[in-house]
């Protein structure tokens, strides 16, 4: 989480940790791959300044959207408790409602901005699934490499191992 004045300088010094953090090679058997999409779908709205003008607008929005909705939940929880006849449903209810509060959707007025987006979260899928094929294509780079290097180091036993028996047996 970074605020909503950080800088360039900020705002990649904090991508860059989330992508260490996230990357596949520091949670080996863990699935991060919709977590390095969300990272880098970010850093490419963040990162380009009329983008992160558009999306702090739409963020203020959804900020002003969501404490309405809160405000709608108090307000609709408040004149529930007023009728005690109905105590045992409105814990029912407020354990919907609740769940409910979690489900609001908010819709961008801003249709350049959700294009962005929509353009920078595929952009991202893509960037992750080449890291990820460059991630496997490496390691089996290196364990072809590593298979290479043990074959020869096994000859170069067996050789240094015939040499030390003809000497042995010369020297009889």
């Amino acid at each position: 989480m970074i605020s909503q004045s950080a800088s360039r300088v900020e705002i990649k010094s904090a991508y860059k940790k989330q992508a260490i953090k996230w990357h596949p090679d520091k949670n080996q058997g863990v699935d991060t791959t919709q977590r390095m999409q969300e990272i880098n779908e970010a850093y490419l709205i963040l990162n380009d300044d009329e983008a992160r003008t558009r999306y702090d607008r739409e963020y203020l929005r959804f900020k002003k959207f969501k404490e309405q909705k809160k405000e709608e939940f108090k307000q609709q929880k408040t004149e529930r408790k007023k009728d005690e006849s109905q105590q045992k449903e409105q814990r029912q209810e407020a354990k919907t409602e609740k769940s409910k509060e979690k489900e609001f959707s908010f819709q961008f007025d801003d249709e350049i901005l959700k294009r962005w987006m929509e353009n920078a979260r595929k952009q991202a899928i893509r960037n992750v699934h080449e890291m990820v094929t460059e991630f496997k294509d490496s390691s089996l780079i290196g364990f072809g490499t590593f298979f290479s290097n043990a074959i020869k180091a096994i000859i170069i036993a067996f050789i240094f191992f015939v040499i030390v028996i003809i000497l042995k047996y010369i020297t009889q």
